[in-house]
């Protein structure tokens, strides 16, 4: 009897552990969670009773945090309280996200307190291994201190327009030879390796040579766009330093005739940067609030092509102003009924599910997944 009850209490304290969970096998409504990236409104830890029981449910996978999520005060205690809080709800580890690529495009600024950065453009001009190093040593170790484990940056762009309103104009682009692109980019993705936060390549295959920005219009770069802007990637693959890549929503109508934004091609996500390159980690969307996408899809359609086309999460920003916000739990259900009315195969959702478990491990290694 009473090694029957202690056999009894062995089983239950084993399914109570983190451990279990890797005895059990993901469930539809799991694996499609981690699919779903959202931003939040919210500033102050504790989250919202709202968001705390979506993250609950295990309807997000990831959250992505802007400028508008900084207190004014105490901001990176507080900014660190509310990723813990975040962390603490759901049932797997989130992936918490942040725009910082430095110059520019820097959420976290040094009128907050946060260091100084300095733009792409700036370091691929003084192309100085040292000098970049520093600077993405110092924004590694600043978002791993804040519980923010992934930056979508490094941008691979080249600097190929330099009249592009959105790249070259802002900085973003470490130069046009994609030599030096590579280069510079290897540098920031290794000291993030190093203090264990990911990072993302970004805008897949090429915004570089874009005329107009795709936060505000269709995008066309048919007759602008040149095969080296696929060379970062490719190098970066091959190298094994493409940890996430992040899809563009420009249109090229020579990869995909059909003239669909890169983020929502079958041919171009998956027959060009999967079936050609040979990347087989986790593809992000874009935005898919930016108006090159929303102003000619609606949020159904776009969700279902970019799932087709082989993007793993999509990311929703609720930082578009003018858009209305939408929540996890939104997304979370629409996928769920393409699923259920056989739009999406089930199999198509596991392929993103296992394919962002293995990006996870490699900031949770001592978690077990239920695969």
């Amino acid at each position: 009897m009473i090694k029957k009850l202690l056999f009894r209490l062995f089983v239950c304290l084993l399914l109570a552990s983190p451990a279990a969970v890797a005895a059990q096998k993901a469930t539809l409504e799991q694996m499609i969670g981690q699919m779903v990236m959202v931003g939040i409104p919210d500033t102050l830890a504790p989250v919202s009773a709202a968001i705390r029981e979506t993250l609950r449910q295990g309807k997000a996978g990831g959250i992505i945090l802007f400028e508008k999520n900084l207190c004014k005060d105490s901001t990176a205690a507080r900014l660190k309280n509310l990723t813990a809080d975040l962390q603490s709800a759901p049932p797997l580890p989130l992936l918490i996200a942040i725009d910082q690529e430095g110059g520019k495009v820097n959420r976290l600024k040094p009128r907050y307190g946060f260091p100084e950065t300095q733009t792409a453009s700036y370091l691929g001009a003084l192309h100085h291994n040292d000098s970049s190093k520093y600077y993405a040593t110092i924004t590694a170790e600043t978002l791993h201190s804040l519980g923010i484990n992934l930056n979508f940056a490094p941008v691979v762009d080249l600097c190929s327009n330099p009249e592009n309103p959105v790249i070259a104009k802002k900085e973003r682009c470490y130069g046009s030879d994609p030599g030096l692109v590579t280069r510079q980019a290897r540098i920031f993705i290794r000291a993030h390796q190093k203090k264990g936060v990911l990072t993302v390549l970004k805008h897949f295959p090429g915004h570089g040579s874009s005329g107009t920005d795709t936060h505000q219009e269709l995008t066309d770069v048919t007759q602008t766009w040149k095969p080296n802007e696929l060379i970062p990637y490719a190098e970066l693959i091959r190298d094994h330093k493409a940890e996430g890549v992040m899809s563009a929503h420009i249109v090229h109508c020579s990869l995909d005739t059909t003239c669909l934004p890169a983020t929502l091609s079958h041919r171009i996500i998956t027959g060009v940067l999967r079936d050609s390159l040979g990347y087989a980690g986790v593809v992000f969307s874009d935005d898919m609030q930016m108006k090159a996408i929303s102003s000619y899809y609606g949020l159904d359609s776009a969700v279902f092509l970019a799932i087709t086309a082989g993007v793993d999460i999509l990311v929703v920003a609720n930082n578009v102003k003018g858009s209305t916000d939408h929540q996890a739990s939104e997304l979370h259900q629409m996928i769920v009924d393409m699923v259920a009315s056989g739009r999406i195969p089930e199999s198509r959702i596991r392929e993103s599910y296992l394919r962002i478990v293995a990006m996870k491990r490699k900031v949770y290694q001592e978690f077990s997944w239920p695969l």
